[in-house]
Order: C-alpha cells, then structure tokens, then sequence
C-alpha cells in the first residue's frame, strides 16, 4: 500500500518512463481503454489507458463510476490532450465493486440539495472536494498564524455549565431516563442526581475558560467546536460549527482588531497560495452560478479577485454611530427596501445593514466598534460614555458579521453591576470574577466562525456546504 503515489504529485512530475503504482476511484471510463482516475489529491484526473484486447472482459466490465482500483503501469508524457503525463496500465486490480445501476454520484450535474442527501458520497465530487481541501488548509492556517505568534493552543469544554453568551440556547447534557426524570419535592428536575450533580449544556462558546488561560499564558487561543439550540434554517446558522477564538492578556480594543484583520488576510493569502487549483475551480463555477442570476444580484468581482481585494485594502474602521448615521440617510433605507428599518441608534444591525456598509457604501470589508452596551454582553468593557461597549464586529462581503470581539471589562465592580444589570448571577461564574479579583490586567479576544470563513473563501451561498456533516434542525443524519 504504501507504494502509492499521489495523483497529485505524479501530474506535477519532471520524470516520465518510470514505473508507478496510483489507487484511486473511478470518474469515468471511455471506449473501454480511457479511465479517468481520482484519488481526492486534486480535482485532476490522471488518464489511466488500458490495453483492453488483452486484458480480461470480466476485469473491465467491474472498471465502473465509483470503483476503487489500483494499476501498476508506466508513467510517460501525455500524447493527447488535456493532460502533460499518464499511465499505460500493465495491471488493473479491483479493490472495491461500485454497481452503476446504484451508485447516486454519476458523471453529470447534481443540485446541492441532492448532494446534502448524501453527504456521504459529496465528498468525491470536484466541488466539494475542492472546497474540504480549502477548509483543510484554512484550518492548518489557523494554527500556523497563531503558533508564529506565540499563542498557546488551549482546549476549553465541550461540556460546560455556562452559557456564555447568556442567550439560553444551549443542548442539554445528561445521562438521566428522560421516561423517569428524578424531581425534588417541588417538582423541578433534580440535577444533584444527574452524572455531573448539576444541569449541563454543549458549549455556545470558549470563551470564558479562554480569559482563564490568557491570565497565566498571556495569548491562547481555541479552535473547537460549538453548539447552539437555535431553530434557525438560513443558509448562515447551523448547530454544530467550529471557532477560533483567541484570547490576549495586556491587549486592548485596537490590539484586538489589529490581530483579527492580520489573521483573516494571512489565512486567506494562505489558501490563495497553497490552494490555487481549487480557487479557481470554485470561482470558475461561482460564474456559472452566477449567469443564472438577473444581472443586478451579480456580483462585482470574482471570487478571486474578491480574495485579492481583502487582501489588498485595509479594513475601513468605523464606529457604530457613525454606521448608524450612514444607514439612515441610505437609499435602501429612506426607500424602505431594508427588511428591517434602521430607525435610530440602538438598533441591533442585521445582516442586509452589515452588507450594504461592506458592499456597497465602503466596498471594503469594515470594522465596527462601540455598540450600544444594551445590545452586547455582559463581559465586554464599558466605555466612558456610560452608553457603549468597546466591542468589534467585522463584517465581510456575502457574508455580514464574520469576527466578533471586545476589550474585556476587567474592573470587577464595573462586571458585578453589569451582570447585576441583566440578572447574570455571580455565584455561578465565582470564578470567572476570580480572575478580576488576582491579578486582572486589560484583556481581549474575539471569535471567528470557522464555517462563515470558508464560505467566504470558497464562494459557496449555504454555510452546510462547507462542514463535512451539517447539523441543523430535524437534521443529524450520518
């Protein structure tokens, strides 16, 4: 076995006229002599040809779309088109039957949707095999950005008693009988009974168990997943998802976004080099999907040159009120075009305002900063004007909010009548104040949303496209 070689490294080989072994599955095979052979290293084929009046005619009616196989032949440069090098196979070995008559993948165009419900087999199409090689490298990207830097990589819980973000849509975590739930004398669940002696929930974030770290270490970071109970089916909320979400002592608002937009450019810059067949695969079919569209939803650039343009613009930053102010007097706005009306400040912005600041007011992706405190958590530190939070979101083209962040409040009176505020009780995070209480410094961190930067990278309009096995609503199928 292990004298495979990559179909990806043989299509990059100088040197023909060698003896090579290549496996892979079946994407097609013509006048019974052409097989075009995958193996997942690259949307690329290698040619596989096949002396086919002497090999057996049993053998070739098993070479099917979908078959596993493995050939022994010579590698040497290509005569015909389409390909510099290929195979002259001298063995062809069967490693796995695929029946036509059943295999869903076939050799033509299938819908998304269609490609959801098997999301088992999606992976061996060339979409969605460029864009999990994507997702493979943005995610090697993270890390590599952040061990440059010094930060340390921290595992937070999965199981957690917190909610951080105090919204209450949280999976619950037991190993009670749900047919014979124990109950205290006045009828309430009784958690002093379940496996941890209190109720528990799936993580919504790390974040606060990433402050932990950040007061001893300095700079972590998570990359993890996350879970929220949210009946939600837009194509930008799922259940599971993942997070980066770094945390940094003796940093304040402006360290915090200065290392969110270094991160997002040195990723994307990262996929753009290591991933550049891919690209443009993905954007050469955004095109496609995009001719389907009235010449207005169009957009403006490709998803290429979108990559670019991130890359080449520093982020326009911008206050909330000053976003608000420009909101009012836009044209969708006084034309009532915007689905949700932008009245005034204190407004909870939406994804179609996010949209319009980025696409097309500043045409640039846009930081905002110092949101109303009403509006945001408990934990984000309070500006001096009594009325906002130092509190950052950056917003992306397609995409809306993609980071979102703040300055941490770490005066522990300040955080006490905050939570006082909005009825967060103390006694439950004791420890989360310890860390106000010894040896609190500024602090900051944001969360990225893993799933919404591949959908940006990779082009793609629905965030279950871009994980393996989306879960969401009446769905955790395979």
């Amino acid at each position: 076995m292990s004298q495979r070689i990559k179909i990806n490294t043989l299509l990059q080989s100088t040197q023909t006229d060698v003896d090579v072994t290549v496996k892979g599955w079946v994407r097609a095979f013509r006048q019974n002599r052409f097989i075009a052979l995958n193996d997942g290293s690259t949307n690329n084929n290698i040619q596989i040809v096949v002396d086919f009046e002497n090999t057996d005619p049993a053998l070739l009616k098993r070479i099917t779309v979908g078959a596993a196989i493995s050939v022994f032949g010579k590698l040497i440069a290509s005569q015909g088109k389409g390909q510099t090098v290929e195979v002259i196979a001298e063995t062809v070995e069967i490693l796995g039957d695929c029946d036509p008559e059943k295999y869903p993948i076939q050799p033509k165009k299938h819908s998304l949707e269609f490609l959801r419900e098997n999301a088992h087999l999606r992976f061996r199409t060339n979409t969605f095999g460029a864009i999990f090689r994507v997702r493979n490298t943005l995610s090697f990207a993270v890390h590599q950005f952040f061990q440059e830097r010094g930060f340390v990589y921290l595992h937070t819980p999965i199981i957690t008693a917190s909610d951080a973000e105090g919204a209450g849509e949280t999976f619950h975590v037991t190993n009670f009988d749900l047919a014979n739930t124990p109950r205290t004398e006045t009828g309430e669940v009784d958690y002093k009974q379940d496996f941890f002696g209190r109720a528990a929930n799936l993580t919504v974030s790390g974040q606060l168990e990433g402050e932990l770290g950040a007061m001893a270490l300095s700079d972590i970071y998570t990359f993890g997943p996350t879970f929220r109970a949210e009946n939600s089916n837009t194509t930008r909320h799922l259940a599971e998802f993942w997070m980066i979400e770094p945390e940094m002592a003796f940093a304040d608002i402006t360290d915090n976004m200065d290392t969110a937009e270094a991160l997002l450019k040195y990723v994307i810059a990262y996929a753009l080099d290591k991933n550049k067949d891919d690209i443009e695969f993905l954007t050469q079919r955004l095109l496609e999907e995009e001719k389907q569209k009235p010449q207005n939803e169009r957009s403006e650039m490709s998803l290429t040159e979108k990559l670019q343009f991130c890359l080449s613009n520093d982020f326009e930053r911008l206050t909330y009120t000053e976003a608000i102010d420009i909101l009012k007097e836009s044209t969708p706005n006084k034309k009532k075009k915007f689905q949700y009306l932008v009245e005034g400040w204190g407004t909870d912005l939406q994804s179609e305002h996010e949209r319009y600041l980025v696409e097309k007011h500043f045409k640039k992706p846009v930081i905002l900063t110092d949101y109303p405190k009403e509006i945001k958590s408990f934990y984000m530190r309070q500006n001096d004007d009594g009325k906002t939070v130092a509190a950052m979101d950056i917003l992306f083209p397609g995409i809306g909010e993609i980071v979102g962040g703040s300055q941490r409040e770490e005066r522990l009176e300040k955080l006490e009548n905050r939570m006082d505020e909005i009825g967060i009780p103390k006694d439950e995070l004791w420890w989360y104040l310890d860390t106000r209480r010894y040896g609190g410094c500024p602090h900051s961190g944001f969360g990225l949303g893993f799933e919404r930067l591949v959908l940006f990278v990779t082009g793609m309009g629905n965030i279950r496209d871009v994980i393996p096995f989306p879960r969401f609503p009446k769905n955790a199928e395979f």
